[in-house]
This record gives structure tokens, sequence and C-alpha cells, in this order.
């Protein structure tokens, strides 16, 4: 039996969340707005995807409530992609992917993630165990962790190389 093109007869809420979030690339994008990125061509740079596929997801996760879009500049105009409050709550899927993924695929830790108030690493849930508190998204910092290039040669990556708080916009030009 030919694998259908969406979830229509599964009544499963995972199976909702997929037809929203479980294209490839999308949780890609999620997580680099989680980075901080916002921009179409910082997008398109750190991801390496190809424009087609990053205008429709883009669009899609603006449709769906998960990105809100936002214009910076008006001649010529120009807009950002910044996460909602929708969009935010995929933190804690986004983080248990990247756990998932250094235990399982032999993965390294790219970035580390802390608790922005005592410096500590966060837990598996992301907790503080210092603190005992689950920490919110606008309190993770994020800083390289050790399988991180330490001289990319894309702007937007080096920019990533600074520790910074989820959500703060990425500044390309002081990179």
């Amino acid at each position: 039996m030919a694998l259908g093109k969406d979830y229509a007869t599964q009544e499963c809420s995972i199976a909702g969340a997929l037809e929203i979030v479980g294209e490839r690339w999308t949780l890609l994008i999620v997580r680099d707005a989680l980075y901080g990125i916002r921009r179409y061509n910082d997008f398109l740079v750190h991801l390496g995807i190809p424009r087609a596929v990053l205008a429709t997801r883009l669009q899609m996760l603006t449709d769906e409530g998960i990105l809100e879009k936002r214009r910076y500049q008006e001649s010529p105009p120009r807009d950002e992609y910044v996460l909602t409050d929708r969009g935010t709550t995929l933190w804690p899927t986004v983080r248990t992917l990247d756990l998932w993924g250094r235990k399982h695929t032999g993965g390294t830790a790219l970035r580390l993630f802390q608790h922005a108030e005592c410096r500590t690493e966060l837990g598996v849930y992301g907790e503080c165990p210092k603190c005992a508190t689950v920490v919110p998204v606008v309190d993770v910092l994020m800083v390289p962790g050790p399988g991180l290039d330490p001289d990319p040669a894309a702007p937007i990556s080096r920019a990533l190389l600074r520790p910074k708080r989820l959500l703060e916009p990425v500044m390309v030009d002081q990179a």
C-alpha cells in the first residue's frame, strides 16, 4: 500500500502535529528561529535549503501561526520571521530531538543550553538542576558546544558562535 500524502485517516494528536511540523526542513526552520535567525537570507544560508522550499515552509509556518511576518525595512520592503507564542512552545520538542539525535545517531553537542541566570546546563526536560525549576525559553542561554566549527565561513554561523539567549535576534553585521 502506498504511503499517503497526509494523515487524514489518523485520529491522533501526533498525526495532527506532523501535518504542521512533520515535513522535511520545517523543524530546522523552527530551530533556527529559536536561535534568533529571522531573515530569509539568513535561513537560506544557515540551512542550505532550496529557495522554493524555504519560501513554501515559511508561508506555511506563518499561515499556521507558528511564525509571524514583520516588516523591518520599507524601501525596499523586507520582512523577518519571528516565532509566535505558539511557535515557542515547540522548544521542548526541538530540545528533545537534539538530545535524542546526539544519543542515537552519534552526533556531538554543537550547542549547549544553560539557564541564563546561573549558567547551569539544562537537564533533559529543560529544567535547571541548580535552581530546581523548568527554564522558560526566554531564559535559555545557548553557548557553543565542543562539536561546533570554531571558524565557520558563513557570517550567520559566525554570529551563532557567541553565547546568546534563545529568541534574541542574531546580528550578522556584528559577526
